[in-house]
């Protein structure tokens, strides 16, 4: 099998790559590919040494998939030029997450959504992922009304400009670039993204639309507010949903911790509750601090952590393309 991974060198390629060896991918063809500055650039994995070649030379090699973390311009150019020559694209950005005719998928939820002639399959957002596995079960079992979203971001999410602009502010020194207007050191502001004409972020934003086309379920109500914090480990999220019927908190409790991929970590008398030091290399989603909403009808609120750039990003994709593989034998 060829199995390209387009974007390499960054942050969230360079965890992709690391997945397919931990998922056995490790003996496959895999081409790395990447922009002209980081061609030829030698990139260990599974013990071997690979060679970064270019976008239209991974093309050339026709690969069965093509797992894409190279932004959204770059998905746009490249994404329909793979799929010409029949190759699967599992593509991280945003280019094709609100295209009614994309499969928008995280595989423990809707893998049912993907066709066998889809080409290219759109991963969600990093905080969008967490959020809707932690309540999946809850929404296939009461169905879902409203969901009041805070977002706690890891810089992470913002590149390896932000890690490096983290490291100089704590070391006392100028960044030689900068990710952020403002110091994130001992600091925190509620911005993700870019602001829109009304006011939101198109983080915040993509909380809410790919929520409802996940669950396919346009009624549901969503707001958010999005905050980027300084840590590495992953993101967090307070979350409080309404939902359709009333529940038994012990209901709730067994359902999210049955939920595949989900890990129920909430016993407040021991002050246990998700952290993203311990989400950190990790791919399964923490929930904790449930209870029941007593200011609203059928409402509880959780606390969701996962690593955004493993489940949230790499590992969500190596797991579309794993579940492509099983459909398609």
């Amino acid at each position: 099998m060829k199995i390209a991974v387009v974007g390499a060198t960054g942050l969230v390629g360079r965890e992709m790559l690391t997945v397919l060896a931990e998922r056995g991918f490790g003996n496959e063809e895999i081409i790395p590919a990447a922009s002209e500055r980081s061609i030829g650039k030698k990139i260990d994995f599974a013990g071997r040494t690979l060679s970064v070649v270019s976008v239209a030379d991974a093309i050339a090699a026709k690969p069965d998939y093509a797992i894409f973390s190279a932004g959204a311009a770059a998905s746009r150019q490249y994404a329909p030029l793979f799929a010409k020559v029949s190759t699967t694209v599992v593509d991280n950005s945003s280019a094709w997450r609100k295209d009614p005719k994309i499969p928008l998928v995280v595989p423990e939820i809707n893998i049912s959504a993907v066709k066998d002639s889809d080409r290219i399959i759109a991963n969600p957002n990093c905080s969008t992922i967490q959020m809707v596995l932690a309540i999946s079960a809850l929404e296939r079992e009461y169905g879902i009304r409203r969901l009041v979203i805070s977002t706690y971001q890891s810089i992470t999410g913002t590149g390896i400009k932000a890690v490096r602009q983290l490291e100089a502010e704590e070391q006392g020194i100028e960044p030689a670039e900068r990710a952020y207007t403002y110091s994130i050191h001992r600091n925190l502001f509620p911005h993700g993204g870019d602001f829109l004409p009304d006011g939101y972020t198109t983080e915040e934003q993509k909380l809410v639309d790919e929520t409802r086309k996940i669950f396919a379920d346009p009624s549901i109500a969503i707001t958010a507010t999005v905050v980027r914090v300084p840590v590495v480990g992953g993101h967090s999220e307070a979350v409080n949903v309404e939902l359709l019927r009333d529940f038994e908190l012990n209901d709730v409790r067994r359902l999210i911790a049955e939920t595949p991929g989900v890990i129920l970590y909430d016993d407040p008398e021991k002050n246990l509750y998700p952290m993203p030091i311990l989400s950190h290399h990790r791919d399964e989603v923490w929930v904790g601090r449930l209870r029941r909403d007593p200011s609203q009808p059928n409402s509880l609120n959780l606390w969701v952590v996962a690593d955004n750039i493993r489940k949230g990003a790499a590992t969500n994709a190596v797991q579309i393309m794993q579940e492509l593989i099983k459909l398609r034998k």
